[in-house]
C-alpha cells in the first residue's frame, strides 16, 4: 500500500455531531487504535478553540482533580466566543469519580463547550454506580482499520456502501499485520512482533493491574494465551478454570476484564426459532487478529472484527440496533456468524479460507430457520470483484473482500 494517510470515517461524523447535538461524545476503543489522534484531528478541523486534558499527565491530572469550576476558569469558558471550544478528556475513566465530575461539568457548562471523552477501556463498564449520565452523551466505538475504511468513497449516511474491492496486496497486508494503524502502515514483521509484545505487556501489566485490581497477572496472561490459541472456538468456562487452576467465577470475571480492555470480545449463540440451538456458551475472538498463527482462525477472526465494527458503527450512527451472533445446534449444525437488525436476523456469514471449499449446506438450513434475508460464504483465496452482495437472497459463495467492501 505504500505510505498513506488514513482518514478515519469517524472524523466527519463526529464533527457533524458537534454541530447538531449538545451531548458529549464518548469515544472508546483499544489502546493505540487512534483515539487521541482522532480527537486532535477533530479539534484541528473545528472552527473554535480546543483544549486537551489527559489523566495520564501528572500536571493535567492535578488540574482535573481541582474540579469543574477550576477547569472552566483555567480554560476561560466565561469568555464569549463565536464558536464553542472543544474540550477533550483523555483516559478520564482512570479517575475513581470521573462520572460525577463529568456530570457536574456538563450540567454547568454545556452551553459554553463541546466535550469529547476518550478511553482505552469500555466506558460503559465504568459507568456503573454513582450519578447517571443518561441523556448526556452519545457513544462511539473506534475500531482498528478495516477493508471498508481503507477504500475511497465511504458514504457515512449510507447503511451499505456501493460495491468496492480492496486491492489484493492491501487486503493481504491487512490480514497479515492487523488493523491497528501503526503496524499496518509500517508493514514490517519485525516491528509488528515488537509492537504486539509491548501491547500485551502494557495491557495486562499496566492497564488491567492499575484499573481492575487483578493480583494474579501471570495466570491472566496464561488465559490470554489460551484465548489466542482457541480463537473462534466455543468458550467453556469450566475447562478454562481447570486449565488455569482458578474458579469458574474467576474465569468469568477475568474474561469480563479482558473484554472491557479490548483484548477480546465474545459473541453469543442465536437461538430464537431454533429449538435445538445452543443457548449459553459464547465464542471468543481477539481485537488484534494478527497475533493468531492458524491461517483459518485468523481469517475467521478478521471477519468477526469487521462484522462487529459494522454493527457498532450502524448502531452508533442511529441506523438501528445491530448485533453479532453465531449459530450452532446440539447436533453440530453450525454457521460462523449472524448479524441482526433490531433483533431480526439480517444476514449470515460462513468463513472458509480456501475458495475451493464447498458451500456449507447449513447456510441454507439456517437461513430457512431464521428467515435471514442473505447468506454468504466468504473465502480468502478466490478472485474479489466489486459486486452488490446484498442483491442475492439465496446462499452464495464470494471473496471476503467483495463483502467487506460494502461494510464499514
Amino acid at each position: 500500500m505504500g505510505k498513506i494517510l488514513v482518514e478515519r470515517i469517524h472524523t466527519s461524523a463526529l464533527l457533524q455531531e458537534l454541530q447538531e447535538n449538545r451531548q458529549m461524545i464518548f469515544l472508546s476503543g483499544p489502546r493505540q487504535v487512534g483515539k487521541t489522534t482522532l480527537a486532535k484531528t477533530i479539534s484541528s478541523q473545528h472552527p473554535g478553540l480546543s483544549y486537551y486534558l489527559t489523566w495520564d499527565d501528572l500536571d493535567q491530572r492535578r488540574q482535573i482533580l481541582k474540579g469543574a469550576d477550576s477547569i472552566a476558569e483555567q480554560l476561560d469558558l466565561s469568555r464569549h466566543t463565536q464558536h464553542k471550544p472543544i474540550l477533550v478528556f483523555d483516559e478520564l475513566h482512570k479517575y475513581k469519580h470521573w462520572k460525577t465530575l463529568l456530570k457536574g461539568f456538563f450540567d454547568r457548562f454545556e452551553q459554553q463547550v463541546h466535550i469529547i471523552v476518550t478511553g482505552s477501556a469500555q466506558l460503559n463498564i465504568f459507568k456503573k454506580g454513582g450519578d447517571s449520565l443518561m441523556g448526556r452523551y452519545f457513544n462511539y466505538h473506534l475500531h482498528p482499520l478495516s477493508a471498508g475504511e481503507l477504500l475511497p468513497g465511504f458514504e457515512p449516511e449510507q447503511l451499505l456502501q456501493s460495491p468496492r474491492v480492496l486491492a489484493v496486496d492491501d487486503f493481504e497486508q491487512l490480514l497479515r499485520y492487523g488493523g491497528f494503524p501503526e503496524p499496518f502502515l509500517k508493514a514490517s514483521q519485525r516491528f509488528t512482533n515488537r509492537w504486539q509484545h509491548l501491547r500485551r505487556e502494557q495491557l495486562i501489566r499496566e492497564d488491567i493491574r492499575d484499573s481492575a485490581r487483578v493480583q494474579e497477572l501471570g495466570q491472566m496472561e496464561v488465559l490470554s494465551k489460551i484465548l489466542q490459541e482457541q480463537t473462534g472456538q466455543v468458550t467453556r468456562y469450566t475447562t478454562l478454570a481447570t486449565q488455569i487452576r482458578v474458579s469458574v467465577d474467576t474465569i468469568r470475571r477475568w474474561l469480563d476484564i479482558l473484554e472491557a480492555f479490548y483484548f477480546c470480545f465474545r459473541i453469543r449463540p442465536w437461538h430464537q426459532n431454533i429449538s435445538s440451538a445452543l443457548r449459553k456458551d459464547p465464542k471468543t475472538y481477539l481485537w488484534d487478529w494478527s497475533i493468531i498463527q492458524n491461517p483459518g482462525a485468523r481469517a475467521e477472526n478478521l471477519i468477526a472484527c469487521h462484522l462487529l465494527k459494522a454493527c457498532h458503527w450502524w448502531t452508533d450512527r442511529g441506523f438501528g440496533q445491530f448485533d453479532l451472533y453465531y449459530l450452532r445446534t446440539k447436533d453440530q449444525k453450525e454457521v460462523d456468524f449472524l448479524v441482526s437488525k433490531d433483533q431480526q436476523p439480517w444476514f449470515l456469514v460462513e468463513v472458509k479460507h480456501a475458495a475451493s471449499a464447498k458451500l456449507n449446506p447449513h447456510l441454507g438450513w439456517f437461513q430457512q430457520q431464521t428467515d435471514a434475508e442473505h447468506a454468504f460464504q466468504v473465502d480468502f483465496t478466490g478472485e474479489a470483484v466489486a459486486m452488490d452482495c446484498f442483491s442475492y437472497n439465496k446462499p452464495v459463495k464470494l471473496a471476503a473482500s467483495s463483502l467487506l467492501g460494502q461494510l464499514v
